[in-house]
């Protein structure tokens, strides 16, 4: 089977819902790539692309980040990561997609529909600082670090320039750091390379499209696209997990 235009799709699709929206690469490009890819190349390029997306956010989609609402995330999320690398080699990564499939699937469309989301104020920092340490883990795990932290600043009532900066500024801490550790530790192999250099210009160019269009959109319409997307996602992945479960 050829996978190469199918991992193709996957990064063009990924990037540009990562510029759009500011994370997502590892939910999207997983959807494409874990019917044909090496499990280990799957994650590890999804490691990659979100990283170098969010290298290119970080130049051409500027949000002044409040380093006051970054902070807390950040320093959770770099806690988290040694976590994250610890439980990864006794992880079941099938029942992890499909339990992080279930929470999306249900639990975004949810927020989707209702009216008027409830809005968060409890635990202030602390609490944030305990979402980027999950944040932070699933990072490690497989690229998933946005995940949870998004859902918590959608729940927090940040406006879309808000939640941005704090998500695209945790999103490329915790990608740099794992993306270093996976190549310092013997994850990233010379023979990913080839398919490394076959994404990144595909990432490139989709993450950039994707972000133009986030400059023209208001903040209703980047809170469905962000709770569409990580619908969409959670599908995808019990639409994958489910039948190896069962």
């Amino acid at each position: 089977m050829n996978t190469f235009p199918i991992m193709i799709a996957g990064a063009a699709c990924a990037g540009f819902l990562q510029g759009l929206t500011g994370f997502g690469f590892s939910l999207v490009s997983l959807s494409f790539w874990a019917w044909v890819l090496d499990p280990l190349l799957a994650a590890t390029l999804a490691v990659f692309g979100g990283w170098l997306g969010q290298v290119l956010a970080a130049f051409t989609v500027r949000r002044r980040a409040n380093w006051h609402n970054v902070l807390p995330f950040v320093l959770g999320g770099l806690a988290g990561l040694p976590l994250g690398l610890r439980v990864l080699p006794h992880l079941d990564p099938v029942l992890f997609k499909a339990f992080l499939g279930v929470l999306l699937a249900v639990w975004c469309p949810i927020m989707l529909v209702a009216p008027r989301l409830p809005q968060l104020a409890a635990g202030g920092r602390g609490a944030d600082g305990c979402i980027g340490i999950v944040g932070g883990a699933m990072g490690a795990i497989g690229g998933f670090s946005g995940v949870i932290p998004t859902l918590w600043c959608t729940l927090r009532g940040f406006d879309r320039d808000t939640q941005r900066g704090v998500i695209q500024n945790f999103n490329l801490t915790m990608l740099t750091v794992t993306m270093v550790t996976y190549c310092a530790t013997g994850v990233v192999t010379r023979d990913m390379l080839p398919d490394f250099a076959a994404v990144a210009p595909i990432v490139l160019i989709a993450s950039l499209v994707g972000g133009r269009v986030y400059v023209g959109i208001s903040d209703a319409v980047f809170r469905r696209m962000v709770l569409g997307t990580l619908t969409a996602s959670g599908i995808a992945m019990l639409a994958a997990s489910l039948p190896k479960l069962l």
